[in-house]
């Protein structure tokens, strides 16, 4: 099935060994993805014989995978690999992306990432719509938040937290507000107020606690 002309078509790169029981595999399904124009370029280094490059991007495991803005690990099957190039470009492919790299405690893939790029923050923040969000993606996304506060970053996200303080399930309120107090902003006050309202004790307690950050904050290092 030929892409629509306005479809985004990554470059791949991809790390393998001869010893390497799955690459083959990874291998055959990006070759087809070229064919098929999901992928544009696919680049295939043999780390065995050019080590430097697995030290470069500080590779410890293949097959691995750099596939537009994703880097992806361990076997992979032709759909999925079908899947991930299709989701590049797209702010819900960036936040599967990070679902899975929280799901799995890399954590610091996600901080690197959206240092890199401060815009994916609001990537990571649409995981935080789902009710049913795993608990390792939810503390991972506080995490990164912590790790951030006060940082400028953060102040691109107030709009998505402005809107997540009213949603309808509460453990999200409660998270809203903790992220809020993150980003030391004076715009994070008026909606923490109404949450001190809220119907639920936890999102009541956790706006208090938010709005004595940043009461707390040296006025001059609040953005």
């Amino acid at each position: 099935m030929p892409l629509p002309a306005a479809a985004i078509r990554p470059d791949a790169l991809l790390l393998l060994t001869d010893s390497c029981p799955y690459c083959p595999t990874v291998l055959q399904g990006l070759s087809g993805l070229v064919k098929s124009g999901h992928i544009g370029r696919l680049e295939v280094v043999n780390i065995g014989v050019h080590p430097e490059i697995a030290q470069q991007y500080g590779v410890r495991t293949v097959p691995w995978l750099r596939l537009g803005p994703f880097e992806l690990e361990g076997l992979r099957s032709p759909a999925e690999l079908k899947t991930w190039a299709e989701r590049t470009g797209s702010v819900a492919g960036m936040s599967e992306y990070y679902r899975e790299l929280l799901k799995s405690g890399k954590l610091a893939k996600v901080s690197t990432s959206v240092r890199a790029d401060g815009a994916r923050l609001n990537a990571l923040l649409q995981l935080l719509d789902d009710p049913e969000l795993e608990i390792a993606v939810r503390v991972g996304i506080s995490a990164v938040f912590e790790e951030l506060e006060g940082d400028d970053a953060l102040l691109g996200t107030l709009d998505t937290l402005l809107h997540f303080t009213t949603h309808r399930d509460a453990h999200i309120r409660a998270d809203t507000a903790h992220l809020l107090s993150l980003t030391r902003s004076p715009q994070a006050v008026a909606p923490l107020e109404r949450l001190l309202r809220d119907e639920n004790a936890d999102v009541r307690e956790i706006a208090r606690e938010g709005l004595e950050r940043l009461q707390s904050t040296p006025a001059g290092k609040l953005h």
